[in-house]
């Protein structure tokens, strides 16, 4: 079968792919080297998306409650109740909460649904938990949410600072493009960060600013350059916070390389100050005059594949559709087009708000799409709470369980990312086509479609797009809007676009590169704020991504080679809190915040400043019994944008015991219960738990039925037991310790669906003979482990580049190579003999 064009999943980077379908849920996929965005480089979660295409867990049917239904049933159900309420209880009793997962086609049907035929503008998305600072920094400075730069301008910068990002993580194939930029023009990288991120440890300096410093840092720096006559406007005098030697480190950087670019991104906007952050930034741009030429200017990288493409057509509360706002002229203007019967008059309730008035009982009808905010918002019990009060919760998605799925009465099953049409908006404004490899499984339907369906049914007119194409062809002729508006959107030239034009259409730019050039741009004046000190909660706790996840792990989860970077939630920690709280590295820790708590496992690295620690945000209450970061998440938000701060909560750490610890392997997914900690990760044969638990070992609970083979220390409260079924094969094995060490995992859950080994070295979790060691993977991409890697140094391997060569470690996504870098400084740090 030839190759299929589309873009990945993930990011906002917004690569293309080339997809070529092997089988009936399988595919090869490769980076397209044609797309502007990526030209061939995937990361390792773009490399793997083969990975996750299976239908294991997905929801296949529409459910009610709990049993089957068809979808006329379902539908018009979901149409009913929210007419219903509507009508007893108003427009604003009912809300769209919607995700940067969905595509262009789908936000604007949902947008245009809820503000145009229900009356109300309470559809928000979960980029509001991302983008929405950046929003509302770019609308303020330049009038408009407005990406003034693209890609290229990386390229020609001769200074990158990044702010708030660990972007070799984060944004793997955008740290390539710096990292080639520095190889060829000697680019000089700055990052930004509290943390030092393996990002950090890469720059040419690293600027490890207070949490929620950025505003003073910024404020401080415009004032130097005024200082030194390279900045004009409103500066003022302000403590930068940080070491002053790093400070004119950074201040010599900046004065010296005009070509300046500064990407920000979730570290800065994820703030109670987000949005000033933001105007921090593009202060010191227009203060400088480094805006709207090559190789210069403020950079928003977003985080998700979509988050752009809702921007543009409105899937955020405070915006209309197409970068309109709320003026008379511009309401009229869009009843107008969309011959609305029922037009909204204002905003709606932004995410944080829409879940106090959905538990409040103000909102009564919530239909989520494509996300998971039972995990995913702040104060996320609060958001349960607030889920199981509701009268009515309709959740589309396309896994059939997951922790907000729980709560739905209607659950309508949508097409997954190998099954979508239709388009994405990337970080600097170029939309790209999402095209099907597959057909729809079970009785999936498109978002749009099955809103279109929905509206049709509470007799509203205008929703009979007769394919996905019909709808982007309707979104970019209401461009034309923007344009009458003074805005710079505008897609009218793809307004008439045929179907088969659609279906080909190749990546394209809206705006040009710089589109902001002769357009009237102003510094907005920003004062440093700090968050309030707690004794009780000493710590700062700061949460983000890891590098092979992605979200709430309902896709990557289901990744064996993507699960092998971090199999559990860790919390990182300095060593003078873990010493000072009685944690020891690898056991487990709870914190605990105002909001909530939450158990990890404890990670002690210097890499965290004290009186700071960091958590992953991608566990749920599937994967694992805690580990989930925003139980610990405060509902503060920005006052200008309604993005919660995320990075700065104020918590406490404390030991947590238990009596003994267990790995198992199963071949499938488990519920546990009556634990004091579980999580599971996928493996190429199943699932590998790791667990902690009080009493008995209830070994019945946790193996399968098989023929069992044990072995027991009783000295060391060690217990080892394998399950074999009828014909050799290992479908269970569960390794107990109470006092002692647990074998490594590796080996051992390669066996998992095999008959290969032997019990004695099923129990032992070694095999009899002298096998290759790799150590713990670092390159998932072509699964190169720690030990292979420090073998090539030892051969004389001497470098990033040279460890690559010898290997082939590092040489894909390169988010892997500051691990690499690390390593081997860590190697020419140690004596010869100890090396060897």
């Amino acid at each position: 079968m030839s190759e299929i064009r589309t873009t990945c999943a993930y990011c906002g980077v917004g690569c293309g792919i080339r997809a070529e379908v092997t089988g009936t849920r399988s595919v090869t996929i490769r980076g397209d080297e044609t797309h502007p965005a990526n030209f061939g480089k995937l990361c390792s979660k773009g490399t793997h998306l083969g990975e996750t295409v299976g239908l294991e867990g997905r929801l296949l049917h529409p459910m009610i409650g709990n049993r089957r239904a068809g979808w006329d049933e379902a539908l018009d159900l979901v149409a009913g109740k929210m007419r219903d309420c509507i009508a007893a209880h108003g427009p604003d009793s009912v809300a769209l909460y919607v995700s940067g997962q969905l595509l262009s086609e789908d936000y604007y049907a949902a947008n245009k649904l809820m503000k145009g035929f229900v009356g109300s503008a309470n559809i928000d998305t979960n980029s509001r938990l991302c983008m929405a600072s950046a929003v509302a920094a770019h609308t303020r400075a330049f009038g408009e949410d407005i990406v003034p730069v693209t890609y290229d301008d990386l390229d020609e910068a001769d200074l990158v600072l990044l702010v708030g990002s660990n972007t070799a993580w984060c944004h793997p194939v955008i740290w390539q493009r710096i990292e080639a930029a520095r190889e060829a023009r000697g680019t000089r990288i700055v990052v930004i960060d509290p943390r030092r991120t393996e990002t950090a440890e890469q720059a040419d300096l690293h600027v490890p600013v207070l949490p929620d410093g950025d505003v003073a840092l910024f404020n401080a720096l415009l004032a130097e350059m005024a200082r030194r006559g390279l900045a004009e406007g409103e500066s003022a005098e302000c403590e930068h916070g940080i070491d002053t030697g790093t400070f004119d480190q950074l201040a010599d950087l900046v004065a010296a390389h005009p070509r300046m670019v500064t990407v920000f991104s979730m570290g800065a906007n994820q703030s109670v100050a987000g949005t000033d952050k933001g105007n921090a930034i593009i202060n010191l741009h227009l203060a400088m005059g480094r805006i709207n030429a090559p190789g210069m200017g403020p950079f928003s990288m977003t985080g998700q594949p979509n988050a752009m493409g809702g921007r543009e057509v409105g899937g955020l509360a405070n915006m209309l559709a197409c970068h309109l706002g709320f003026s008379e002229t511009e309401r009229a203007d869009v009843a107008a087009f969309w011959n609305a019967s029922r037009m909204c008059e204002g905003p709606g309730l932004k995410a944080v708000d829409l879940f106090r008035a959905v538990h409040t009982g103000r909102v009564k009808f919530l239909w989520i799409m494509a996300t998971n905010p039972a995990v995913s918002m702040p104060d996320a019990a609060f958001v349960r709470e607030a889920l199981a009060r509701c009268e009515t919760v309709v959740v589309s998605d396309v896994i059939a369980e997951t922790d907000t799925a729980r709560f739905a009465h209607v659950r309508l099953p949508a097409l997954a990312w190998g099954e979508k049409d239709g388009t994405v908006t990337n970080s600097e404004r170029r939309i790209s086509r999402q095209r099907a490899l597959f057909d729809a499984p079970g009785e999936a339907r498109a978002d749009w479609a099955i809103i279109a369906d929905v509206a049709r049914r509470m007799g509203f007119a205008g929703f009979d797009w007769a394919n996905a194409a019909g709808v982007f062809c309707e979104y970019a002729a209401m461009t034309a809007l923007s344009v009458k508006h003074g805005k710079v959107l505008d897609l009218t030239a793809k307004a008439g676009v045929s179907d088969a034009d659609y279906a080909a259409m190749a990546p394209f730019l809206w705006g040009g590169r710089h589109p902001l050039a002769g357009r009237a741009m102003r510094q907005v004046p920003v004062e440093a704020r700090t968050r309030a000190a707690d004794p009780d909660f000493p710590l700062r706790l700061n949460t983000g991504r890891y590098r092979d996840q992605w979200h709430t792990m309902t896709r990557t989860g289901l990744s064996p080679t993507l699960s092998q970077h971090r199999r559990e939630p860790l919390l990182e920690l300095h060593p003078a809190d873990a010493g000072a709280a009685g944690v020891a590295h690898g056991a487990l820790v709870r914190v605990v915040a105002t909001s909530g708590a939450s158990v990890f496992r404890a990670s002690i690295t210097d890499g965290q400043v004290p009186g700071q620690v960091f958590a992953p945000m991608h566990w749920t209450g599937a994967i694992a019994s805690c580990g989930r970061a925003n139980l610990l998440a405060d509902q503060s938000v920005d006052p200008q944008s309604g993005q919660p701060g995320f990075k700065n909560n104020a918590c406490r750490i404390e030991p947590v015991a238990s009596e003994w610890r267990a790995f198992l392997l199963r071949r499938d997914a488990l519920k546990l219960q009556g634990l004091v900690w579980w999580s599971r990760s996928a493996i190429a044969g199943g699932w590998l738990y790791e667990l902690a638990g009080d009493g008995a070992v209830d070994t019945d609970a946790l193996l399968p039925s098989g023929t069992r083979a044990e072995a027991v220390d009783m000295a060391r409260g060690m217990r080892r037991l394998a399950v074999l079924d009828g014909g050799g094969v290992l479908i269970g094995a569960l390794y107990v310790t109470r006092s002692g060490q647990l074998p490594p995992r590796e080996w051992i859950a390669a066996q998992l669906g095999t008959a290969e080994a032997a019990l004695p070295e099923l129990l032992a979790a070694r095999p009899s003979a002298t096998a290759p060691d790799r150590g713990p993977v670092v390159c998932v991409c072509h699964g190169i482990g720690a030990k292979q890697i420090m073998a090539a140094a030892g051969q004389g391997a001497g470098s990033v580049a040279e460890i690559g060569s010898a290997c082939g470690a590092g040489t894909n996504c390169g988010s892997c190579r500051p691990a690499i870098a690390r390593m081997l400084r860590k190697w020419h740090d140690t004596p010869a003999e100890v090396a060897e």
